[in-house]
């Protein structure tokens, strides 16, 4: 996304014999691009979610692609790989190329299957992910707070509607 270069085309040329079409000092890099690799995975646990996707509506627009296979009513298997598709973005800035995530992550809609969607959407709007302050375990202490948060306000609809109960 950033080159300009199908790696997989040359790759292609290179096996069939084909000369690499490009030199390395003639590649260019423009812009940022993100990757979110959709899963049929619960988006806390990681547990995979297989099944049959009933509604399939992926995202499209300048600087946005998804490489998938899936399709409404397709069967993700439990045997294999839980991958639904890969959304790549790509703007002129880093900033821009998150503004694309969050614009395609809010436009992508899987229904049928638990996905990781909706974890790529608290990221994307995550103050630490926007500024790049993350590390190693970040991720991982983000899952622990995310699930203190959910517990809290679980255990507290749970009481505010045990109180409004006649």
């Amino acid at each position: 996304m950033i080159t300009g270069i199908d790696i997989i085309n040359e790759q292609i040329k290179i096996a069939a014999g084909s000369p690499l079409s490009i030199a390395q000092d003639e590649v260019r890099f423009l812009g940022a691009a993100i990757e979110c690799r959709i899963n049929a995975e619960h988006p806390r646990t990681f547990v995979p979610s297989p099944g049959r996707i009933t509604y399939f509506h992926p995202p499209g627009g300048l600087g946005i692609r998804v490489d998938s296979s899936v399709y409404q009513g397709y069967v993700i298997p439990p045997y294999y790989d839980s991958l639904v598709g890969k959304l790549i973005v790509h703007g002129r800035t880093r900033t821009e190329a998150l503004m694309r995530l969050r614009r395609a992550l809010d436009e992508f809609i899987v229904d049928g299957i638990e996905t990781t969607l909706p974890l790529f959407r608290a990221l994307v709007r995550n103050s630490d992910v926007q500024n790049g302050q993350y590390h190693i375990h970040w991720l991982e202490d983000f899952l622990k707070n995310e699930a203190q948060v959910e517990a809290a306000s679980g255990s507290a609809t749970q009481a505010e509607g045990a109180a409004a109960a006649p």
